[in-house]
This record gives C-alpha cells, structure tokens and sequence, in this order.
C-alpha cells in the first residue's frame, strides 16, 4: 500500500526543530490539564449538590449529544477548515465556562445549570475532535508522525495528570468558578496560538458539497471499498472496550475483594499512567520498522495484562497495571500515526469519528456487562474473557498483508 503525501504548501522543519509543532503541542497539553480541572470540578460540585445517581447523570450528560452528533463533525472536518472548526468551538467552550462562572458567581450552582454546560461540553467535543484527528496531517511529514504522536501523547498525558493533581485543590479553594476560569484561561491561550501561529504545511484534499446525511452515508461506504481502512477502523473502534472496564471497575472491584485498600486503586492507576508515558515516549528512541504490525502485537501483550489483573497477588497486579500503560502507549501512538498516514485524507475526519463512536456508543455497555460477569462468577472470569477478547480481535488486523508490511519510514530511491 502507498501512502501519498498531501500537497505542500510550506517546507516543513525537522521535527526535533519545529518550533510552531513543539509549541502547539504545549498549548494542547496545557488546554488537557484545563480539562481535567474541570472535570474535577463538575464531578464534586454535582456530588455537593444532588444524589449520586443524578450526579453520574450530569458527569455522563456530554456523550449521549457526542453521539448524536459526531458524525455530522467528521462530515464538517473533511469539508472546512480545521483551523476554523477549532477556533470556532474552543471558543464556544469558553462561552460555556464564562456564563457557568458568572451564574455561580451570582447564586449556587444548580442541577440545571451542570446539566447544560456538561451537554454544551459534549455538543463541542463532536466538532472538534474530528478536526484536531486531521491536524497532524497538516503539519508533520509522513515519516515524522510516530515521533509527533508520541511526543503529543506524552505531553498530554502529563498535562492531563498534572490537571488533575491540581483540580481538587482548586475545587476546594476556588469552587466551580475558579475552576471555570482556568479552563477558560488554558482554551482562550489555545485560541490564541491557533489563531495566530498555526499553519497548515500540508492541504488535504476537501470532499465535494453534499447534505451532511449524505456525507455521513458517503462515510461508511468508503469502509466498504477501503478494506486496510476498514480493518484499522474495525480495531481501533474496540480497543478501549476490553481495558476500559477492566480498569475502570474491575481494578475497584478486585481491591475490595482482596480488602488492598482505596490506596491500592489509585497506585495501579499511577502505574498505568506512568506506563503510558513510557511507552508513548519510547517510539522516539526505539521505533519499530513495520509501525501497525508492532502496535498490534502490543495489544496481544495487553490482552494477557488485562487477565492477570484478575488472577493474581498484589504485585502481580501491579505488574499488569504496568504493563497495560505501557502497550497502551506505545500502541497508541504507532496505530494513531498509521491510521492518519493511511486514511483516505478527504475521509480522515469521518473516520475519526467512527473510531470515537465505539467508546461513546458501547462502553456504557461494555461496563455494565462486566460488572454483570463478575456479579454472578468469579471475579477473575470477566477479567479473562475481555483479555483473551481483546487478544483476539487483534486476529484480524494482524493477518491483514498491508498492515503487517506498512512502514512508515521514506522508501530509499535507487541511484
């Protein structure tokens, strides 16, 4: 398969020298830590102010419009300009931030209120991260997105936990607003750069106008006459389904089990982060020649993680956590760099789309149907059937000839 490059408009830098590159990946790991803060704060404040269940309610109140919509911002991401998208949404966002401020700056924040900022939330979300899916291939060479995705992994993912190290000490001393604020502070500096400083070097070849239903049609047809394409998206669509749960509330489930503590849960959580920077940070020095062949095995080694999670003593455990972080990183970044260097580049906001709609659409599902294994079973058994299921569907894009051979690297041109 051959990967060709977008057409030029300016000569990008080195990588190790792209100053504009280096800097938006800052911006963008500084609007992550803002996130997190935020995320903290809506969470505690709708602990604060209704009952458990209505506050997971307004937590979760931005997927369902995600959802809904995200089709519609991949159809938009592949006819206008991503820059423009990104401005424009970043700055509905501060909107949003400035009025749930101003609102709980004049009386206490109410159920209402979380609800529609959590919904605006979401409603933004489906617009511009199809968008930011097609940036890379706008601004780096073919050959340089592993380092680029690895590099912009890495930093937000220290930003994000950085954010969330600082959230619950702003909560608690600045409440919803002081947390609005600097989140609308890390989105306005975003607003800024992007505005200002970010330029495409590469154009990707927009689609014709059509209606967005259209589009979106046009979208999933292409899976069909696309096979490397469709494998990627097929894969990439589930590989949150199986570590999503097993983390989220099988890690909980086995600490009680086992009486380890709430400690216990938030060191296997630091040790699947920490993995992750590590494994992420690692394709820049040891980066394999056969990119998605590697990130895919990976995922195998991720698979058997996930089943000793629910086998065995503690540093065992520990040991999985570990090593999930670190497939999960470095897979991460090797399948996110073949995906936009193989994706159809007039379908690449689509497909990101697609991809995303496998965790809004069917972790909600993969959650509850884990807890309702482990309801009835052992606790070990869902633990294995997600690990051993993960494992598998990596069958399928591992006997895919194009992607075993795909090599991201410049091919050497005869003398």
């Amino acid at each position: 398969m051959v990967t060709v490059e977008p057409r030029l408009l300016r000569e990008p830098p080195p990588f190790r020298r792209d100053r504009a590159v280096h800097t938006w990946i800052g911006a963008k790991a500084l609007s992550d830590a803002g996130d997190a803060i935020w995320t903290i704060a809506l969470a505690w404040t709708a602990v604060q102010i209704t009952s458990p269940a209505l506050a997971g309610v307004i937590v979760a109140a931005g997927t369902v419009p995600r959802a809904v919509i995200l089709m519609f911002g991949g159809v938009l991401a592949d006819r206008a300009n991503a820059r423009h998208i990104m401005i424009l949404f970043n700055s509905i966002r501060i909107a949003v931030l400035i009025g749930v401020a101003l609102w709980v700056l004049a009386s206490p924040p109410t159920v209402a209120v979380l609800l529609l900022a959590a919904i605006g939330f979401g409603i933004c979300d489906a617009f511009y991260e199809p968008s930011v899916g097609t940036i890379s291939r706008q601004l780096v060479r073919t050959d340089d997105l592993p380092t680029y995705s690895a590099v912009m992994q890495t930093a937000t993912r220290l930003g994000t936990m950085g954010g969330a190290a600082i959230g619950g000490f702003l909560v608690a001393h600045a409440g919803m607003v002081g947390s609005s604020a600097a989140n609308a502070v890390t989105f306005a500096l975003v607003v800024a750069f992007i505005a200002i400083w970010l330029r495409p070097r590469f154009a990707l070849p927009r689609s014709e106008k059509e209606s967005p239903l259209r589009g979106i049609i046009r979208g999933f047809t292409h899976l069909k006459d696309a096979p490397t394409t469709r494998t990627l998206v097929i894969a990439l669509s589930g590989l949150n389904l199986a570590v999503g749960p097993a983390l989220g509330i099988g890690l909980a489930l086995r600490a009680t089990e086992q009486s380890w503590g709430a400690q216990a849960v938030g060191i296997f959580e630091a040790l699947v982060g920490a993995g992750a920077a590590l494994g992420a940070i690692s394709v820049t020095k040891w980066r394999p020649r056969r990119e998605a062949n590697a990130g895919f095995w990976a995922l195998v080694v991720q698979g058997g993680a996930i089943v000793c999670l629910g086998i065995g003593p503690v540093w065992l455990v520990g040991g999985g956590a570990f090593v999930i972080g670190l497939t999960a990183g470095y897979a991460s970044v090797l399948l996110s760099s073949t995906f936009a260097a193989t994706v159809d580049t007039s379908f690449l906001g689509r497909m990101s789309a697609i991809t995303r709609l496998g965790d809004d659409c069917l972790m909600p599902l993969a959650m509850a149907a884990f807890g309702a294994i482990a309801s009835v079973t052992e606790l070990w058994v869902p633990f294995t059937l997600y690990g051993a299921s993960l494992a598998a569907l990596m069958i399928f894009p591992l006997r895919n000839r194009a992607l075993r051979a795909m090599s991201l690297r410049p091919v050497d041109k005869p003398e």
